[in-house]
């Protein structure tokens, strides 16, 4: 009864949905006042009942529910609670259910808090949120209803849930990635409705600003979680595969980004109008392009979900649907919206245009090696594999003049800036750079030498620190508490970017100075690394809640100096017999001591993967410190104040 209760949720959800595309939109362009506002109460109507059929699947997994197909292919009774709750989004039906109850909060939030936006605008933004909905709607009840039944024959035990999501990283990760990715579609409506309308102005970038940057903290900490899972839980020790799912999430990421610059640009100038609409299109557009990716079966990979044709067929639909309508609608509209303003070689305009170009060329380069092996085998032109060498290849230089740039950027000013300004501040953090990136990877360690990856990484660090450090002084000066009157969009804009020189640093030289020993152990055997010595204890027998393990224990010393106490896992699931490595670290923000337990071999002996990673820590760091700092960008006063001139509502067009 509860499955039949969220499935008729679900079809009252769709019914709003279609009401909420339709009627505010109507409403618009008639200027009926009570149409339009008719969209706030369906949107909030459409959280409630889709929230309701989340709430029934939920119960349904608490319940051991195996009359439900999807419950039974991804459940079981020795599953602990918190694992049948993540369950629920672990699999495609449930992950696409999860996807239509954050558009519907996010839709929902855009109701509430916008009333003070014009009414006209805001029933087109929500008419167009309301039309994304039914697509997903249709989407989940056509072809992946997750209330599907299995009768009459319902089984009494489940196929378990995929061991490698038994983690709180699954709990934590699939939520805040699809928060950002579904959060892009709100600039994506207010896009289409300043498109529809005409009307694109200073005005509208402040109102959409927060949204944006809500959209991408959002995104940001989820592809943060996913890299910091796929690190400790894969058993490989990489933080990043330029894996074609990974690459779908960070595609919309550096869209994103490109979007949060151009529309500051938009708001203070009135300048990149047209561009700071298209981003928003594309932006969203790939947020849909990696569901399709991940959902349609054609790609092959740890994230993704297997599929049918039909799943993918209808979600390429639906792409061409939102994409083609858009683009076709931008061609219409959006020359029209641009606005001629004058700015010089050096402005604050100038940089940000950089900063697009990169941006937006670094996703360019990261599509096409994703989508050029599809393509190839679509062709028959055979079995292509892009690796990480294509991609570092283009990746490492783009990100080396992104950091440069955004160290000029920080003291140009809109409309123009004079060079002698800018020059009589460069050369303190370009000396200083340059002398830490030569001397400091000699400073690391006895058996650390030098390394160009590492001198870079070191240089782009202290140059980007440095800058920032050189503009809180001109702004400050020795009275600490004048950052109190800073605004909080400067504050978290230089709390991200130095969280992305700590981030950076961390790559360069977890990259260059990582060491990896691939060996055979028997108990009582030492292995030496990077100066820690590695004693093999043997392996113990223990038991989980739904699985039997091997542990072993490994005793890691400096100096005759305990270090720590590892304890790897080789772990057999129960019910569908998966065999799966649980690495052991020992954590710091120097370093990371990192092993894996492999295979058993003759006499006792297992093998054994170790490893030590300096400075790991920081990509994380970083990446928590940029998402932190677009949240507090996203609350800067201003975007909570109108001028009086805007509170009269937009004519209907």
């Amino acid at each position: 009864m509860i499955a039949e209760l969220g499935h008729f949720a679900l079809i009252i959800a769709l019914a709003m949905a279609v009401l909420q595309s339709v009627v505010p939109m109507v409403g618009s362009f008639r200027g009926y006042s009570n149409w339009m506002r008719l969209g706030s109460s369906l949107s909030i109507g459409q959280l409630l009942f889709v929230a309701i059929s989340f709430l029934c699947l939920v119960m349904a997994f608490l319940n051991d529910d195996f009359s439900l197909k999807y419950v039974s292919q991804n459940s079981n009774t020795a599953l602990p609670d918190h694992y049948k709750i993540s369950a629920v989004w672990a699999a495609h039906e449930g992950s696409l259910l999860l996807w239509a109850l954050i558009l519907a909060g996010w839709t929902a939030a855009v109701a509430l808090f916008s009333r003070s936006l014009p009414l006209v605008l805001i029933a087109r933004i929500l008419s167009v949120l309301g039309a994304i909905s039914v697509g997903f709607a249709l989407f989940l009840l056509l072809t992946s209803n997750p209330f599907e039944r299995l009768l009459p024959m319902a089984p009494m035990e489940g196929a378990d849930l995929n061991p490698l999501l038994q983690d709180i990283g699954l709990i934590i990760h699939p939520p805040m990635l699809y928060m950002g990715y579904v959060g892009f579609a709100v600039p994506f409506a207010f896009a289409i409705a300043a498109l529809i309308g005409g009307q694109f102005d200073s005005a509208w970038a402040r109102w959409s600003r927060p949204w944006i940057n809500l959209a991408w903290v959002f995104l940001t900490i989820g592809i943060t979680l996913g890299s910091w899972w796929a690190y400790y839980e894969l058993g490989w020790g990489g933080w990043w595969f330029w894996d074609p799912v990974e690459n779908a999430s960070l595609m919309p990421w550096l869209v994103g980004t490109a979007l949060m610059h151009s529309v500051s640009a938009t708001e203070k100038r009135g300048v990149f109008r047209s561009w700071t609409l298209l981003l928003a299109i594309f932006a969203f557009s790939l947020s849909l392009l990696g569901t399709f990716l991940v959902r349609s079966g054609i790609l092959t990979s740890v994230h993704a979900f297997a599929s049918d044709p039909e799943r993918g067929v209808f979600m390429l639909m639906f792409l061409a649907i939102v994409i083609g309508g858009s683009l076709m609608l931008f061609a219409l509209r959006g020359p029209a919206m641009q606005k001629v303003a004058a700015y010089s070689g050096w402005s604050r305009e100038v940089m940000l245009l950089i900063n697009n170009v990169i941006l937006v060329s670094a996703m360019t380069m990261i599509l096409i090696g994703t989508l050029y092996p599809l393509v190839a085998d679509v062709l028959e032109l055979g079995k292509i594999s892009v690796g990480p060498p294509y991609f570092n290849f283009f990746f490492v230089p783009l990100t080396f003049g992104l950091v440069v740039a955004m160290g000029i950027a920080v003291f140009t000013k809109w409309k123009s800036t004079e060079s002698r300004l800018i020059l009589s501040k460069i050369p303190v953090p370009l000396l200083l750079a340059i002398i830490c990136g030569g001397v400091f990877p000699f400073y690391l360690a006895t058996d650390y030498s030098f390394s160009i990856v590492a001198g870079l990484t070191v240089f782009m660090t202290v140059w980007l620190t440095a800058t920032i450090a050189v503009d809180l002084i001109d702004k400050v000066g020795t009275n600490i508490k004048r950052v109190a009157r800073l605004s909080y969009s400067y504050l978290g804009m230089q709390l991200a970017h130095t969280g992305l020189a700590i981030c950076v640093l961390g790559v360069g030289l977890s990259s260059a100075y990582d060491q990896t020993r691939e060996l055979r152990m028997a108990p009582g055997d030492n292995a030496e690394i990077a100066g820690y010595t590695f004693n093999f204890s043997g392996v113990n027998p223990v038991a989980g809640p739904n699985f039997t393990a091997f542990q072993a224990q490994i005793k890691v010393t400096q100096d005759r100096r305990l270090v720590a106490n590892l304890y790897p896992e080789k772990r057999h699931y129960n019910a569908g017999g998966q065999v799966m490595t649980e690495a052991a670290i020992d954590p710091s923000l120097t370093r990371d001591i990192y092993v894996s337990l492999g295979e058993p071999l003759t006499g006792g002996a297992w093998a054994l993967s170790l490893q030590v990673k300096p400075f790991v820590r920081c990509i994380w760091l970083g990446a928590i410190m940029v998402g932190l700092g677009g949240l507090l960008a996203a609350t800067d006063r201003r975007y909570r104040r109108r001028k009086k001139s805007q509170t009269k509502p937009a004519v209907a067009s």
